[in-house]
Order: structure tokens, then C-alpha cells, then sequence
């Protein structure tokens, strides 16, 4: 089935119900649902605002009311306005007093610093996000430069114009985050973060980024699940130039088992999408989305050597721009690697300077 499929087999309990940019809509008492536009063909991101309490900054044994943001949207002009159109309308006179991150992608990350600098508000993230947000935002990225060149081309993407435009785009990164908070709070695996007196339990997710967190409180029973389970599209899970050995896909699908156990009534925060129940069975339709292409992908090895860009059309079926390409080509890389680092395929480096990869048997 096709994930738009799969998606109607989940329960959505606000089906009727989406949030204007600049608008909220309570999902949860003390839970409210924020949707910010995006440039993309994925044309917006869920954000969450709760309703939180915390020691207060400077005043010794009082406690400060207001709320903690989970992610952020990008830096532009759109989202700072609907931002502003939010703290008039909807935070009750509260500050904003703790700014959550899930993980570093623009989308997620690109207005932490102005809002953490408007509130006086701390940033809270893992720390491989938080280092991995500095390293592009200085220039280090993985969404483009020279070494994202190379790398695309080793994978057999090696189309002049193409690589040119790859090349120009080292600052897309600094373009939606410009900037970086000087300073953040850590939270790793298994840490309990208390929010508005409830215990939300860090879950740590990899493979789509370094050390994505999720949320989950069992007393509420919610999950902010971040881009680590959407309800009707696949997360990219990708290798980069950066780690170009890596096993992105595996890690990917041993992250889902921490989510596997939730109960059927936990009502699933997505970045993307609605919010949905039905974790587990989100999770069942992922891998067997992912088998599906696996076992696709094997048996197109099987009758020829392939790069990742000659796997392109098994594992999409549709027309890509080059800014869909990147995206597709790190997914192909990662299905591909999953199965030769399983032992299925075998990689070679060809004398063209291109990784192609066949079956082990015939």
C-alpha cells in the first residue's frame, strides 16, 4: 500500500480540525498545535506549545508560569510574523521560558535563536544536534559545498549542472538559521524533562538526524515523536558526505523499537501531518514500506550492477528536481548500504570512480 493508504488505517482524532499559520488549536489541555508555512514541496511543520512552569530566573523560591516551545520553524519573515501573531493572541500574557528542539534542521531549528533571545529563554537539545546546528551553521554541512559534490558523484549523480547547484548551496543551511544560540541545556536518552508538572521521557532517535529527541509522557499519553514517526509519509533517512559509510536505514528502524510498545491510545505529535493514534501500527507500516524496497532494490542488483543514481527510479516513481534529488539520493545510498553492510550486496568501486553494488549470489 501506498503511504497516503496506510495513513487512513490510523485514527485521527482531530480530522477536521487544521491551524491557520499565526493560529493555535489545542489538542491536549495545556497543548496547543501551531502549523508554520515552508518553502518546500512539504509545504509546512507542526510546532507544539505547553503549558509549562519553571523556577524563576532570578527570583529565589518563586516559580515562573509560561510555556515551553518544541521546535521552532525557520527564519524568515513569514514565521517571525506568525510567531509575534502567536505571543499576542495566544500565550495569555505568559513568556515563553524554555525553547525545546527536537533536532537541528532548519525547519526545526531556524528561529531558536531568536526566540530563546527575545524570552531569555534556554535552548534544550541533544548534544549531537547542538554541535552538528554549529558545524553548518558555520559552513560544515551536509546540505552542500565540495564535499557534497564529490560524494553525490562517487554515487554515480555526476551531471555537471546538477553538481553546480549542489555546489552553490553550502549557505542553504545559514539561509534558514543564521544563527545559533551561544548556549543550551542537554538532554540525552532516558532523561525525564518536567513540564508543567509532568514527567516527559526523552527518546532518542537516529538515522533521519545525529540524535533526534522525542517526547513522551506515559501520564498524558502523548508522544512528540519530531520527524522520527509521520503519519503519512516515510522520513528521510539518508548518509551523507559526512559519514559516508553509514548505516542511516538500520539505525533508523532500530530507533522505531523504542516507540514500538506505546499503546495504541497515545496520541501521536508529528512534525509533518496530522496527529494521529495508532503508533505501532505506524510503525508496522514503515517496515514493511522499507522490506518493500529492500527486496526491490536486491532484485534489481541481482540482474545488474547499479550506483544509487542508476537505483534512483526503483525506489521513486516519480519526476525529481534537483532539490528532491538530494534528499533521494542519501535515501538511495542508505536502502543500499543497509544491504551491503548486511551482507546481501556487494560494493565496488568502479574505474569511472563510481560505487556500484551486485548481489553476493547469483
Amino acid at each position: 500500500m501506498s503511504n497516503s493508504v496506510q495513513a487512513n488505517l490510523l485514527d485521527y482524532p482531530h480530522a477536521d480540525q487544521l491551524p491557520e499559520t499565526g493560529r493555535v488549536l489545542e489538542v491536549a489541555p495545556g497543548v496547543l498545535w501551531l502549523r508554520m508555512g515552508l518553502p518546500f514541496a512539504l509545504d509546512h511543520i507542526n510546532l507544539w506549545l505547553l503549558r509549562d512552569r519553571l523556577p524563576h530566573p532570578t527570583q529565589t523560591g518563586t516559580v515562573q508560569e509560561g510555556w515551553t516551545v518544541v521546535d521552532c520553524g525557520i527564519d524568515n519573515e513569514a514565521t517571525r510574523e506568525a510567531w509575534l501573531n502567536i505571543e499576542k493572541e495566544h500565550l495569555q500574557g505568559l513568556p515563553v521560558v524554555r525553547v525545546l528542539v527536537t533536532h537541528m534542521h532548519p525547519d526545526h531549528m531556524g528561529l531558536a535563536h531568536w526566540l530563546c533571545e527575545r524570552w531569555k529563554a534556554p535552548l534544550w537539545m541533544s548534544t549531537s544536534e547542538y554541535q552538528s546546528a554549529l558545524m553548518a551553521q558555520s559552513g560544515v554541512s551536509n546540505f552542500g559545498g565540495e564535499p557534497t559534490v564529490k560524494f553525490y558523484a562517487a554515487h554515480g549523480w555526476n551531471k555537471t549542472d546538477d553538481l553546480a547547484q549542489i555546489k552553490a548551496r553550502v549557505g542553504y543551511y545559514t539561509s534558514m538559521v543564521p544563527q545559533v544560540p551561544q548556549a543550551y541545556v542537554r538532554l540525552m536518552a532516558d532523561d525525564t524533562v518536567t513540564i508543567g508538572g509532568q514527567d516527559w521521557r526523552c527518546i532518542s532517535g537516529f538515522g533521519h538526524s545525529p540524535e533526534h529527541m522525542a517526547l513522551h509522557c506515559a501520564a498524558r499519553d502523548i508522544l512528540i515523536s519530531g520527524d522520527m514517526l509521520l503519519p503519512s509519509i516515510s522520513t528521510n533517512v539518508s548518509v551523507y558526505a559526512q559519514e559516508p559509510q553509514g548505516n542511516a536505514l538500520q539505525l533508523f528502524l532500530d530507533s522505531l523499537t523504542k516507540m514500538e510498545d506505546l499503546p495504541d491510545s497515545t496520541l501521536v505529535l508529528p512534525s509533518h501531518g496530522r496527529p494521529f493514534k495508532g503508533a505501532a501500527r505506524r510503525i508496522a507500516q514503515l517496515r514493511a514500506h522499507h522490506d518493500e524496497r529492500l527486496s526491490e532494490l536486491l532484485q534489481a542488483c541481482s540482474a545488474q550492477a547499479l550506483s544509487a543514481h542508476d537505483a534512483l527510479p526503483v525506489l521513486f516513481k516519480r519526476a525529481l528536481n534537483v532539490h528532491q534529488m538530494t534528499f533521494a539520493m542519501g535515501e538511495s545510498v542508505a536502502h543500499l548500504h543497509m544491504l551491503w553492510l548486511g551482507g546481501q550486496l556487494r560494493r565496488e568501486l568502479s574505474a569511472d570512480g563510481i560505487y556500484r553494488f551486485s548481489c553476493t549470489q547469483s
